[in-house]
């Protein structure tokens, strides 16, 4: 297949990734209400891709049954409106089912998340990845690395026999690594999209990543689109004004090796009244002395 073929999916790409957060209700389970509504509401604010089980979505705390449901949920709230980026990841059989279930449901795209082990040879990277994309040849195929071990040459050997490889979701928190990673893997041949976030965001721009991730765009989708209207344009200060006004939220989300990377997403939602601030193990709630300052930030940018 021609990268032609996954020009859809490549445009898709290069824009702001939404992580949609995944709502529990009180018993535990996944409030299906909450979460259809949280995505309406970024669709309505003019997102134009979504990650179901996605790392903000606590991916690696849902059951196999959760993560379809989210999928299904995703799929069938985005329909026409939004390209659906759906997460998959663990071993390579559960992986390439998962891949295998999102494209009956008519996802464009998968995801694949840094593989869970505690010995990965960048040899072993190419296997694991190949076998998924394998399974879904029609499907864009998005690695998310967070290796920073990780050769671009690995990469590129990966996408010369899986051409549906055709965006990376890079997380190395080293913006002159993503530079050299994407020149060694091929500049011009992936869509590169900064994935952490929108701290990183035009630091890897300006580097050449076209599109960012983001778990903020829950909160406050205008403050993200922003953003990236101020990075496609080139205007840097623009762009380090919407910096300067997410920095604190993001810094909290950052803190202590990023244990509170979800739950100050959750926390905000809730302060705006959207849905429940529960998140599962090993993530924890805000104490309540902290949760004043989150939304007291939410509160500022919903004015």
């Amino acid at each position: 297949m021609s990268s032609v073929m996954f020009e859809a999916q490549r445009a898709a790409l290069a824009d702001v990734v939404a992580i949609p957060v995944t709502p529990f209700a009180e018993d535990g389970s996944v409030d299906q209400d909450s979460h259809r509504a949280l995505l309406r509401r970024l669709l309505d604010a003019g997102v134009n891709i979504v990650t179901p089980n996605g790392n903000t979505g606590e991916f690696y705390a849902l059951t196999p049954q959760e993560r379809q449901l989210v999928t299904e949920l995703t799929i069938d709230e985005a329909g026409e409106r939004a390209a659906v980026l759906v997460g998959v990841g663990h071993d390579v059989p559960t992986a390439a089912a998962s891949a295998r279930h999102a494209r009956e449901l008519g996802a464009q795209m998968v995801m694949v998340h840094q593989p869970v082990h505690p010995y990965v040879s960048q040899a072993g990277w190419v296997d694991y990845h190949r076998a998924i994309a394998e399974a879904v040849p029609e499907l864009g195929v998005v690695p998310y690395i967070r290796n920073a071990q990780l050769s671009g040459a690995r990469l590129a050997e990966l996408a010369d026999s899986c051409p549906n490889v055709i965006g990376v979701k890079y997380a190395v928190q080293d913006a002159a690594k993503f530079a050299a990673f994407a020149r060694d893997a091929g500049l011009e041949r992936f869509v590169w999209i900064a994935g952490l976030a929108e701290p990183y965001a035009p630091s890897y721009f300006s580097a050449g990543a076209t599109g960012f991730t983001s778990g903020l765009v829950n909160v406050a989708p205008s403050v993200s689109l922003n953003m990236i209207e101020a990075l496609r344009s080139g205007d840097y200060p623009a762009a380090m004004k919407v910096w300067e006004q997410i920095r604190r939220f993001e810094e909290l989300r950052a803190a202590n090796g990023s244990a509170n990377n979800v739950t100050v997403v959750k926390e905000a939602l809730a302060s705006l009244g959207l849905c429940r601030r529960d998140v599962r193990p090993p993530s924890k709630p805000l104490p309540e002395d902290e949760r004043a300052e989150v939304a007291a930030i939410a509160a500022g940018w919903s004015t």
